[in-house]
């Protein structure tokens, strides 16, 4: 659908009308940035031990905040709204305030022909929020080939919905799009029973599944966590750009105003731009896929790799069961710089019946049935987690161990190799003609880092691999393998028959 027209002239007097206050500073557009906020004077310097306020620099009333509360309000305000949120939505905040960002679409487009509620400030300031958003949702077939052998090119996907509809590794991207095609399918299908909704969507398709995807874009790189509201969409607030470095910060007040202060101790001079922390410990990956970028400043390094159980393991198939959430390896630095690694499934991977592993089917009070997992007759059905715990006291966790790391080392090496296949059709920078520059500098970042994180981890638990196989109990487990294989081995040779 055509978007409406709200340029950056036209939002200091839509600030005014909706009692939205600038002090000592203004949005400007900062070109390669977009749109963000910088002082118009130098700002004072509040010190940390002064007991004076901090410095308010943009205040937005209660009013203008999207969150859940926010939804449910212009609900009881607007007819087709509520009938469209009756229908599809009260799933969840995220779906609910897409869907109400869905009606500013309508509502400010110059293809409306009125009639189906009134506009709100939120109409007006949609139409300012960009038409493309550089997500890896939005990019273009060209591009999509630039993550792979990354953390972001296969995954499994936190949503439980994603996960009920994807059977084997998907990239993470191709993930969401599916889920967004399934939720705007949803979506037309409910709405068939309201006339108006249903001619918009699936008779004239004036609204498309990409301006679905869109909104979605919107939401992910713009929403944030207010201390009381929770996810919420706040306008003004949300142009203000990211720095690890940041010198503001963002609250709500007693009045429920969103209010964005100075960081004090920090000097701003006129012209320097005002930024907030979108979230310091995020990795790389999960700041290009939520945001469009990665900060080069940042100093979190980490990544997700999926997990999925051994080839050859019967019981796979009911660890992945019991074990519920996505399975997944965490890379990742530790207070001293030092690669560090977290996936408690690994060592579910690592285990079998012998070691004492068991599967049981169990049956409630009321009948149901599920299937319980034990360790040592313990049931750890409910906490499949804490299974490195369970196997703590064992006599055979130097092994269980052992076989852990190696199995994390299998999986580092398998990425690498990934890694290093260049992308074909490169260009001297390094990036496909056809790819946005941005986009491509930033997927080579991200390769560069993942690339390297992954090598020093190689090196590292490589060397617990090492110090593993000198414990004692190890040595000694493998020769009685040993002695077991040869014996084996001498028996079948003994009973071999001459066919000569």
């Amino acid at each position: 659908m055509r978007r409406g027209h709200f340029s950056l002239n036209d939002l200091p007097a839509w600030c005014v009308l909706n009692d939205v206050a600038f002090v000592d500073v203004k949005v400007a557009d900062l070109s390669d940035r977009g749109y963000g906020l910088v002082a118009e004077k130098d700002l004072p310097v509040v010190n940390e031990d002064d007991k004076f306020e901090p410095h308010a620099l943009l205040t937005i009333p209660k009013e203008l905040v999207l969150s859940a509360e926010g939804v449910a309000e212009y609900a009881r305000e607007n007819k087709e709204f509520r009938q469209l949120l009756d229908v599809a939505g009260h799933q969840s905040t995220r779906g609910d305030i897409l869907l109400f960002l869905l009606v500013q679409l309508v509502l400010s487009s110059p293809d409306y022909e009125g009639g189906h509620g009134a506009s709100t400030p939120w109409t007006q300031y949609f139409s300012l929020l960009p038409m493309q958003v550089p997500v890896p949702t939005m990019w273009t077939e060209s591009e999509l080939p630039l993550l792979k052998g990354t953390s972001l090119e296969v995954r499994f996907h936190e949503d439980q919905e994603i996960r009920q509809d994807i059977s084997a590794k998907q990239s993470a991207v191709s993930a969401k799009l599916s889920v967004l095609t399934k939720e705007f399918d949803n979506l037309r299908a409910k709405a068939a029973e309201l006339p108006y909704w249903n001619e918009l969507l699936s008779i004239d398709e004036a609204i498309t599944v990409q301006d679905w995807v869109l909104l979605d874009a919107l939401y992910r790189s713009r929403s944030l966590g207010l201390p009381k509201s929770g996810e919420s969409m706040v306008p003004c607030l949300d142009l203000v750009n990211h720095s690890t470095q940041a010198n503001a910060y963002f609250d709500e007040n007693s009045k429920g105003e969103v209010v964005l202060y100075l960081r004090k101790s920090c000097a701003v001079t006129c012209g320097s731009e005002i930024t907030i922390d979108y979230g310091r410990d995020k990795s790389p990956a999960e700041m290009l896929f939520s945001y469009g970028f990665i900060d080069p400043d940042s100093t979190a390094r980490s990544l997700v790799l999926p997990l999925v159980p051994l080839d050859d393991d019967p019981l796979g198939p009911a660890k992945l069961h019991v074990f519920s959430t996505p399975p997944k390896l965490k890379i990742s630095r530790d207070e001293t710089g030092i690669p560090q690694w977290s996936a408690p499934f690994v060592y579910l991977m690592c285990l079998n019946e012998e070691d004492g592993l068991r599967f049981r089917i169990l049956q409630e009070t009321d009948g149901s049935r599920h299937l319980g997992m034990f360790w040592q007759d313990t049931d750890i059905t409910g906490a499949p987690n804490t299974i490195k715990d369970h196997i703590r006291s064992h006599r055979l966790h130097p092994i269980f161990e052992l076989r852990a790391v190696t199995v994390v080392l299998d999986i580092i090496n398998r990425q690498l190799e990934q890694l290093e296949q260049l992308t074909d059709n490169q260009d001297g920078d390094g990036v496909p003609g056809l790819a946005r520059l941005a986009i491509g500098q930033a997927t080579l970042h991200l390769r560069s880092l993942e690339t390297f994180l992954l090598s020093e981890s190689l090196q590292v638990f490589d060397d617990q691999r090492d110090r593993l196989l000198q414990n004692d109990a190890v040595v000694e487990y493998l020769k009685s393998m040993e002695r077991d294989q040869n014996d084996v081995t001498a028996e079948t040779a003994n009973y071999e028959e001459d066919f000569s």
